[in-house]
């Protein structure tokens, strides 16, 4: 078993009467709400955090994208990325994702990624997502009708200019390129691991079964909810013939543990009905541009959670009905499995469920959310990683993980040296 540490560095600051002034945390968020001499401090603490998940053990620490948004400070993950792997020695670095479409030309997430890949010695996963409608489609103008299309000449495009060892030409739909030839290349050979973040697409199940990449469920309503998404994946890899290796998927599960349930609950309140009471207020606009979700997705009956969530923020709907859609207030989130909270024990205990029932290899983990301060996501992943973590690590022990980076010994990667200013002039300065 595979256990991730996930963030998503949310801005931390929003009014508590934000839900009633503000339309939506996503697009149209106003600028006036952001102060940048606060978020300094919170992309500081954000990254210390990181970091520290990395000392004390998880296999990999986890960014994505996103934009125009109260719920997510990483427009681009990489700048990110690329400060970890500078900072971390053996911890694999996942980007989970840039999102494809948006890039103009694709070869720029090649180049981007390959960089981080060197940086690391070879420790990065490269996540590739389609992207939410508020970022492709409005952040980015991108048309709807055309985003599956673009994400899947982009990835084309990348996945060549890694593997292809002379200058070749482009010439796709949406992209034309006299001469692709990018440097740097990666470390790993032929690329980073690719893994696909999808919100329940049966294109997405498809394609990652043929491609044989990992398909990740970044799930904010927690397992039970869950459960039917990666069903609909295994059972597409039933139908295509393929072994149902646990490692070929990943699941995204909020946490909070403490010293009993009763102090975990008590502990992370306040925290996870803020992410879900602000982080996911989305305006029902933005969430299903028409051409957005394929006929097919739309025939399976399959609810994106961006449309869970704005389906609750419609006004004049009454306070049952919009909570029975997302719960935000800590009973109901931890009764709906949202969140795990509890002892150690019952936390690993849950999590066993999780991985056997999903079967599921890698686990990603939010064990920061919402307004949760930098002392309480310290306690809440140090006390994961000593007395959670040791009780999971036996689980799929009989599969192979192909799906992770292959980096370099390390004995021959690059050492981290603090800066240590001479006392003696250089030669060259005098």
């Amino acid at each position: 078993m595979k256990l991730m540490w996930f963030h998503l560095m949310p801005y931390t600051e929003l009014p508590e009467d934000f839900r009633e002034a503000n339309p939506s945390v996503w697009v149209d968020i106003h600028s006036s709400l952001f102060d940048p001499k606060r978020a300094h401090h919170m992309y500081n603490d954000f990254m210390d955090e990181l970091e520290y998940a990395a000392e004390v053990g998880f296999d990999a620490i986890c960014v994505n994208e996103h934009h125009s948004n109260g719920y997510g400070l990483m427009p681009s993950p990489n700048l990110i990325a690329s400060a970890l792997s500078r900072r971390t020695r053996d911890t694999a670095i996942c980007v989970m994702g840039n999102s494809l479409a948006l890039y103009n030309p694709p070869t720029r997430v090649a180049e981007e990624f390959a960089m981080i890949d060197c940086i690391s010695g070879g420790r990065l996963i490269a996540g590739f997502p389609v992207g939410t409608p508020m970022d492709t489609c409005y952040a980015y103008g991108t048309n709807p009708s055309q985003l599956r299309q673009r994400y899947l000449e982009a990835h084309d495009l990348v996945v060549r200019a890694w593997t292809e060892k002379d200058t070749f030409a482009f010439n796709g739909r949406f992209n034309q390129q006299r001469y692709v030839n990018i440097w740097p290349r990666p470390v790993q050979n032929p690329h980073p691991p690719i893994w696909v973040p999808g919100g329940g697409s049966v294109e997405t199940w498809h394609w990652c079964a043929e491609m044989d990449y990992v398909y990740c469920y970044l799930s904010y309503y927690g397992y039970k909810a869950g459960r039917a998404t990666m069903d609909g994946f295994w059972a597409e890899m039933d139908r295509l013939g393929k072994p149902r290796n646990p490692y070929q998927a990943g699941f995204l599960q909020f946490i909070g543990v403490g010293e009993s349930r009763q102090h975990a609950f008590d502990l992370y309140a306040e925290a996870a009905e803020y992410f879900y009471g602000r982080c996911l207020h989305v305006d029902p606009k933005w969430a299903t541009p028409p051409g957005y979700t394929s006929e097919g997705s739309q025939r399976a009956g399959i609810e994106s959670q961006v449309k869970k969530a704005a389906d609750s923020n419609v006004r004049g709907k009454s306070t049952g009905e919009r909570f029975a859609s997302v719960a935000r207030e800590m009973d109901k989130i931890v009764e709906n499995g949202y969140v795990i909270i509890g002892s150690p024990d019952e936390v690993a205990e849950q999590l066993r469920e999780v991985a056997v029932n999903l079967n599921v290899g890698h686990l990603m983990l939010l064990l920061q959310y919402g307004n949760m301060s930098k002392q309480l996501t310290r306690y809440n992943t140090k006390l994961f990683a000593e007395q959670v973590m040791p009780k999971l690590k036996d689980l799929h022990a009989n599969w192979e993980d192909r799906w992770w980076p292959n980096p370099m010994q390390a004995t021959e990667r690059a050492s981290i040296a603090a800066f240590q200013p001479s006392l003696t002039p250089h030669p060259a300065a005098e």
